[in-house]
């Protein structure tokens, strides 16, 4: 059953305190609801084969095509806004051109990764280790979904199909909670998603929306009902829900992300991934915030790698070293795109044609630049010796680390896992794109097939005691 308890009391009749106690209490009530609907809904979807899942994919991928003129409507309403709260100052420019599914490609794009998601193979039913402890008593630990997931983001609308996509494939429920900034998209988008569940053969309330900040407040206190918190935006929203509950959280923090010019680094390599990495889409996670030059390569390949850069329309935010060692004929060229950094510029995710520079001695002092100064996104060397790249990919520590490509690789698509949730830069049981195999967990099934049983009393060191086999068992022939 889905209800929602309204309580409306005019202002001007109470206290405005206990009025707003009063919708405090409507909204803990509803969310409570809210969160019971989707706990049922995944224990009653853990008995339906997996080509329920697939089929309802596909459904919905058909109701989100055959409602793109509402969508896209509304989106455009939410745009007209935004683009007022970025004329007053509100809003940024980046996170506006977050919101807007008309972009090209965009919507076609959209639909179509439901569609990749539904053909993708099942990540639950795998067996990761199967062992014999004793005769006729075998042990497997099995994925499984982890539960009912609560998502949280901010600006991008598609997020919400995106995850329900995934969701759905590894059999988890979910509660979405989009921007405000993107309400009315994520509302049609959300109405499409469930006439699509209504037309499968899965529960209905197995993937629902919130709106509201006080609605998410209340959901982080049900941890009776809610398995796994992921916040997608930025560290200020996700450090406030990691301090405020107890159910576990999958961040999904800031892009802050580097490029390293090794002293051999190719001039073709290093101009190609630099300017990749920041110009394919700025705004992006795993756009290059910060550049970092090996002092030797200053006066030759950061010449050609700056004035590319300019050319490309990107500012950069120079050290004293790299700033002195452009060019005059350059400078005077880009009087207006090429500053002073300071030491909070190296902290600073730009999210636009905006590019921090910084001069190294060596490959250690770049590595722990990027450990003192990342947020554990992705981060690449450029660089002709493989020793040198595999010492970079050990020694940095994030969820990403590259040799000779761009950093806008970082993403679930391009790595063949489908759309993905984000990018988890924490380092719990999921770590960079968060596709399906993030969104599963596992149990261990204990079988025995003996007359009478196994009992635990039976083995031992003693005399007469059984000893356990721990014998692998070979998995293509299994139960399950």
């Amino acid at each position: 059953m889905n209800f929602q308890v309204a309580v409306r009391v005019p202002f001007g009749l109470v206290d405005p305190a206990f009025a707003v106690q009063l919708e405090t209490l409507s909204a803990n009530f509803f969310v409570e609801a809210l969160a019971r609907n989707a706990k049922a809904a995944f224990e009653a979807s853990q008995l339906l084969p997996s080509s329920i899942r697939e089929t309802a994919l596909k459904i919905i991928a058909d109701e989100l095509d055959k409602n793109s003129d509402s969508i896209l409507n509304a989106n455009r309403e939410d745009l007209k806004d935004a683009q007022r709260d970025v004329d007053a100052g509100r809003m940024s420019k980046p996170m506006l051109n977050r919101l807007d599914l008309g972009q090209p490609g965009k919507w076609e794009q959209m639909v179509k990764g439901v569609a990749d998601v539904a053909d993708l193979l099942d990540p639950t039913g795998i067996i990761s280790y199967a062992s014999e402890l004793d005769e006729n008593l075998a042990l497997y630990r099995v994925s499984c979904p982890i539960g009912v997931l609560l998502v949280i983001f901010e600006a991008r609308p598609e997020v919400v199909v995106n995850i329900a996509a995934l969701a759905i494939k590894s059999g988890n429920a979910a509660i979405l909670k989009g921007g405000k900034e993107s309400n009315r998209t994520t509302t049609e988008l959300a109405k499409a998603i469930s006439e699509g569940l209504r037309r499968s053969s899965l529960p209905a309330t197995y993937i629902q929306t919130v709106q509201t900040r006080a609605e998410v407040s209340a959901l982080l206190a049900l941890d009776q009902f809610i398995d796994l918190v992921i916040p997608r935006g930025s560290n200020e929203l996700v450090r406030n829900i990691q301090n405020n509950t107890r159910i576990p959280v999958m961040g999904h923090a800031d892009g802050l992300c580097h490029v390293y010019l090794h002293q051999d680094a190719g001039h073709e390599k290093a101009v190609r991934v630099v300017v990749d990495s920041k110009i394919d889409y700025p705004s992006a996670c795993n756009a290059v915030e910060t550049l970092l030059i090996h002092r030797s390569l200053l006066h030759t390949l950061w010449t050609e790698v700056a004035s590319a850069l300019l050319n490309a329309g990107v500012q950069l935010i120079c050290d004293e070293e790299a700033l002195s060692a452009i060019p005059q004929s350059i400078a005077r060229a880009n009087p207006n795109s090429i500053t002073r950094s300071d030491e909070q510029s190296y902290r600073t995710e730009h999210l636009d044609l905006k590019l921090s520079v910084k001069t190294v001695d060596s490959l250690d002092a770049a590595i722990h630049h990027i450990n003192t100064h990342s947020s554990h996104h992705t981060d690449t060397i450029v660089t002709e010796s493989e020793a040198d790249g595999s010492k970079f990919c050990r020694g940095v520590d994030s969820a990403g680390t590259f040799v000779n490509a761009s950093t806008r690789f970082a993403d679930g698509f391009r790595y063949g896992f489908g759309t993905e949730v984000g990018i988890s830069t924490g380092k719990i049981h999921a770590r960079g794109p968060v596709g399906l195999e993030g969104l599963v967990i596992y149990k261990y099934m204990l079988r025995s097939k003996d007359r009478k049983g196994h009992i635990v009393g039976e083995f031992g060191a003693g005399e007469g005691k059984k000893r356990y086999k721990h014998t692998p068992i070979d998995t293509s022939a299994v139960p399950f």
